[in-house]
């Protein structure tokens, strides 16, 4: 183990040498830095993403088809972008997804109907498929690059930590900004979007400053367009890669099943707690003002959530932490829908947010464990694919679901069918506990 965190220990024991833990070091603290910039705007802006169609008379319904549009988008792109990753290099996809991050903020904060929304919403989808496990799996590779048998499970729960705490802070600032609202006469919900805007472009300049990649001899020769060209062509064949991977293992089909009902626990927590305030509150700008600092105190438990479950796996295992925060996070989401109040309410989503960071790294160092360097962007968009797709189709039956009940009932049904997503790391736990097997034997 490294000063960063990065368990540099390799088969056999041995320790990789100076030069090579410099490198690790320096690659984490550009991901913990590229993680904190993608995720603060993200902050910045959460629950507007519901309150402001709402404001502009959008019905709960047509919130939630907009909203499924980017879901949509996932499911039909995210397994070829993540092979156009995997072929023609993680660093002009992530510069691609900055560009269409700021294009769908800008396009969402001068819309002002159903078709400028669902137009915004698609080139979120297209920002979100491209940006998809692209930044995590150079990291990896960088690591790999060095130390091929090196440990990321704790550098990735790191990352969770600073992605936890990035939107924690730009929640709170998103908060204050609602509250302040120095432009009369515009909604209080407009000056937090053009705050993001901004931001999102620092994260585009940056990315193009701190990815560096290693190219072959034959990439180095090739000019940019004809790399591109030669990515395409290849994107079929690395799908067809990815694709027999997912075939041919019940782990990773586990862990691409588990999204299935974590996605729908996450529309508990992110889509109809807005919704839950906003009743209860008698607004979308109080729900606003209330959810900001709410969503920065839960993103911060959810910091505290990564940072202990780096420290649980070492002790129980990477694939029982990943079951027990599991479990523990379609329970508080029930929690939420059955309190009552206000402050009920947020306790219930504060409890929730904390497990669900400490479900995430885990999650994501079992899917590495399932992939190589070839095809880990694809095996990470595959991931997300699944999650894309049951998100969008839990949206469109939840919110009606609330729209004829109430959010509440809604957000109940959600905690209590995620949490059977547990089982399917039932097949990852067997494979753990055969690796700890061979190596006692060892």
């Amino acid at each position: 183990m490294n000063a960063d965190g990065v368990d540099t220990r390799t088969v056999g024991g041995a320790v990789p040498g100076t030069t090579a833990v410099i490198a690790i070091a320096a690659a984490q603290r550009r991901l913990l830095v590229l993680t904190g910039l993608r995720w603060l705007p993200v902050g910045v802006t959460l629950g507007l993403t519901v309150l402001l169609p709402l404001e502009r008379g959008l019905t709960i319904a047509e919130v939630g088809s907009i909203l499924a549009i980017q879901g949509f988008v996932a499911l039909a792109l995210e397994l070829p972008t993540g092979a156009l990753a995997d072929s023609v290099g993680r660093r002009p996809v992530l510069a691609a997804s900055g560009f269409l991050a700021v294009a769908a903020s800008v396009l969402f904060l001068l819309a002002d109907s159903f078709a400028l929304f669902a137009v915004s919403l698609l080139l979120q989808g297209l920002f979100r498929v491209l940006d998809s496990g692209a930044l995590e799996a150079w990291f990896v590779d960088a690591v790999h690059e060095h130390d091929p048998a090196a440990e990321v499970a704790h550098p990735l729960a790191r990352a969770g930590t600073v992605l936890g705490s990035a939107i924690a802070c730009g929640a709170l600032l998103g908060g204050l900004l609602v509250a302040w609202h120095p432009i009369t006469g515009q909604s209080a919900l407009i000056l937090p979007l053009c705050v993001s805007i901004t931001l999102y472009a620092v994260y585009t300049a940056l990315v193009f400053a701190l990815v560096r990649e290693r190219r072959t001899r034959r990439s180095a020769r090739r000019g940019a367009i004809a790399a591109v060209v030669a990515g395409l062509r290849d994107t079929p064949r690395t799908v067809l890669d990815g694709a027999r991977r997912v075939f041919g293992s019940r782990v990773l089909a586990g862990l691409l099943l588990v999204e299935v009902f974590w996605s729908v626990a996450m529309i508990g927590f992110e889509t109809l707690t807005p919704l839950q305030l906003a009743g209860i509150l008698g607004g979308e700008d109080a729900a606003a003002a209330v959810f900001g600092p709410a969503s920065a105190a839960a993103w911060g438990l959810y910091a505290v959530g990564s940072l202990l479950a780096g420290r649980l796996s070492r002790t129980i295992g990477v694939t029982w932490t990943a079951i027990l925060s599991r479990i523990l996070n379609g329970s508080f989401v029930v929690l939420m829908g059955l309190a009552s109040g206000v402050l009920g309410i947020l306790i219930a989503y504060g409890l929730t947010y904390l497990v669900h960071g400490s479900a995430g790294p885990m999650h994501s160092s079992l899917l590495h464990r399932e992939a190589d360097r070839s095809t880990r962007a694809t095996v990470l968009s595959l991931n997300s694919m699944v999650s894309g797709g049951a998100y969008s189709i839990g949206l469109l039956v939840l919110t009606a679901f609330a729209g004829a009940t109430s959010a509440a009932a809604a957000t109940v049904v959600a905690g209590a069918f995620s949490i059977f997503g547990a089982l399917c790391y039932l097949p990852a736990l067997r494979q753990e506990r055969c690796r700890k097997a061979l190596g006692a034997a060892v």
